[in-house]
């Protein structure tokens, strides 16, 4: 019997909803075999929003549907203009970031990124986690924006949309070569990962805290390995994060951990928990954001919740949506982070009150900007020819 099957057939029997059953709907098109999923986060592939048909697999009788391959990682090649991308949201401490990668084998079932997906006429479902795009030619454009002679220095972000130590990396090593540039220019990073491979920077990032130019967040969902295996499928474990944060801290780099995405009736009674831990790891500062359901995200979730934790699936949208005036997802910003409303300030509180106790967020180290050395590699030489 499949997974709809079971759901049909009693999972929901008290107190069965018509939510439910249009949950259910929407994803009986488009659910992919497990065979063929495995070890991905998400259960979907529907078509990009942009496109102007919509396409479905189906079983035409003949059982061709059992002999489709599992999804495999493929890696395409990409070519942007700029590698920097600037923002100007009133709720985020940075105004610039790098992307080395597109699309995230870590597959986290939440992530809010993986509509940027559906740009390339791709799915915000299995194809974010299995179609990816490489920018090997990150750092050269990197060093060249660097020289550009009306640059402004201010800290770079990396790993806000996609992991840059996703799996790929291994192979690819980009985000260790845009360190490479960084530090040679004496410019502040800021580094946010759920990937234990940042111990492998070390030797970089080391010499450039110590000139106050690099800070490494770790983000720690949860302790529960079943949960995080279920939820964030390819990422480091929570063992694994917690080692690479004493790791990082030990080296005498300024550690933080970030708790994210706080998802109600799942997570968030492990606030504390988390806290506790990542203090004892060496994390001298905290942060969390409340779980975004924007666009494709919010079936993608509610198919994972149906999948995986179906008993208490009305209630975690019931309190989301408590959070989110009455919807899946309110992007306004001041409020898409925190959310609104009494559950979200008791999320709110619990976390600055144990935050306190533990003694994070006690001091904060800014970035230095000003013994910045414009490069003068290769990638600019070639700009001026």
């Amino acid at each position: 019997m499949n997974e709809l099957s079971q759901l049909r057939q009693g999972a929901f029997a008290p107190g069965n909803n018509a939510e439910i059953a249009d949950a259910m709907a929407t994803a009986s098109g488009v659910r992919i075999d497990v065979d063929r999923r495995r070890g991905r986060g998400a259960g979907l592939n529907m078509s990009g929003r942009f496109e102007p048909i919509t396409r479905e697999a189906f079983d035409d009788g003949w059982q061709t549907i059992e002999d489709l391959p599992p999804f495999k990682t493929e890696v395409q090649v990409e070519k942007p203009r700029s590698v920097i991308t600037r923002n100007e949201s009133p709720d985020i401490p940075f105004d610039r970031s790098i992307n080395p990668y597109r699309g995230c084998e870590h597959g986290c079932i939440y992530c809010f990124a993986r509509p940027t997906h559906s740009y390339m006429g791709l799915s915000a479902g299995v194809d974010f986690e299995s179609r990816l795009y490489a920018k090997p030619d990150a750092p050269r454009l990197l060093e060249r924006e660097l020289a550009r002679p009306d640059y402004k220095v201010r800290p770079i972000a990396i790993g806000t949309n996609t992991d840059p130590y996703q799996p790929i990396e291994k192979e690819w090593r980009i985000m260790r070569q845009i360190l490479e540039v960084l530090r040679a220019a004496n410019h502040p990073v800021m580094i946010v990962t759920k990937s234990a491979m940042v111990t492998r920077d070390i030797d970089l990032l080391a010499p450039m805290a110590e000139k106050g130019l690099a800070r490494v967040g770790i983000s720690v969902t949860t302790l529960d390995r079943k949960l995080a295996r279920a939820m964030e499928p390819r990422a480091s474990t929570p063992a694994k994060r917690l080692e690479a944060m004493r790791a990082v801290s030990e080296a005498g780099i300024p550690t933080a951990v970030l708790v994210a995405p706080v998802i109600p009736a799942l997570n968030d009674h492990e606030i504390e928990r988390v806290l506790d831990a990542s203090k004892t790891a060496g994390a001298a500062e905290a942060s969390y954001v409340l779980l975004r359901l924007p666009l494709e995200v919010s079936p993608l979730f509610r198919d994972w919740l149906l999948r995986n934790y179906p008993d208490r699936y009305r209630h975690v949208m019931s309190l989301v949506r408590s959070m989110r005036g009455g919807k899946d997802y309110d992007a306004e910003f001041g409020k898409r982070m925190k959310g609104a409303g009494p559950y979200a300030w008791q999320i709110g509180r619990r976390f600055d009150l144990a935050a306190k106790r533990l003694g994070l967020n006690v001091a904060r180290r800014q970035l230095r900007n000003d013994i910045f050395v414009p490069p003068l590699g290769m990638g600019v030489q070639l700009s001026l020819l």
